[in-house]
């Protein structure tokens, strides 16, 4: 594809009770904390600064990305299961520290994952994602919406990287990051933007 003025925005889902606990959080269906919620809508004030071009949207099909593309105002939502997270198997659940104990020096960039899926199949799905919407950005933005791993996993692999340069690509919960081209090269325009919250958001009743 020839660069142009349209962009791939990833966002990634707001807080969850096992985000902020830094849980591996694949598979578990879990809902936003109200902190979450807060800050998907703040997301959806960055969207807006972004001044999208009648997107298409995508979102994986767990509820707390499909929460979070709502309460940021986007619509027409389709989702997209390749935007999963990363299948953690037998480490759902865990934190990298308690992983490390059983496996010293682990990390889901660089370890295997008992059970789970191994890199080489995070990178297949990545690239199929991208694949599919490349095509689209030639005419319109394209959001996708997701979860922190996958989504490093898909920064990476349209920077032409391997996934496990996907670690060098922190994201923050309801961060926003912009990729698009610049010369004709692919590249990362903005990288882990959060707007902050409204000090009566998320405070408590």
């Amino acid at each position: 594809m020839s660069g142009g003025e349209f962009r791939l925005i990833v966002l990634r889902h707001g807080e969850t009770a096992w985000s902020a606990a830094r849980r591996h959080t694949g598979r578990t269906d879990i809902p936003l904390t109200e902190i979450g919620e807060a800050q998907a809508r703040s997301a959806g004030t960055l969207l807006r600064g972004v001044d999208l071009s009648n997107p298409l949207v995508l979102s994986s099909p767990r509820q707390r990305a499909l929460r979070t593309a709502e309460l940021a105002g986007l619509t027409g939502v389709i989702v997209d299961d390749d935007l999963v997270e990363w299948d953690y198997g037998e480490y759902e659940g865990l934190t990298t520290p308690e992983i490390q104990r059983m496996s010293p020096g682990w990390t889901i960039w660089t370890g295997a994952v008992p059970e789970g899926e191994s890199a080489e199949h995070v990178r297949k799905r990545a690239d199929h994602v991208l694949a599919t919407v490349i095509p689209e950005l030639a005419t319109r933005d394209v959001v996708l919406v997701g979860h922190g791993h996958f989504s490093r996993a898909l920064i990476a692999r349209w920077a032409e990287f391997e996934v496990v340069e996907g670690r060098r690509f922190f994201l923050s919960t309801a961060a926003v990051t912009v990729l698009g081209h610049d010369h004709h090269a692919r590249t990362v325009l903005a990288h882990n933007l959060v707007a902050p919250l409204d000090p009566m958001e998320g405070a408590p009743a």
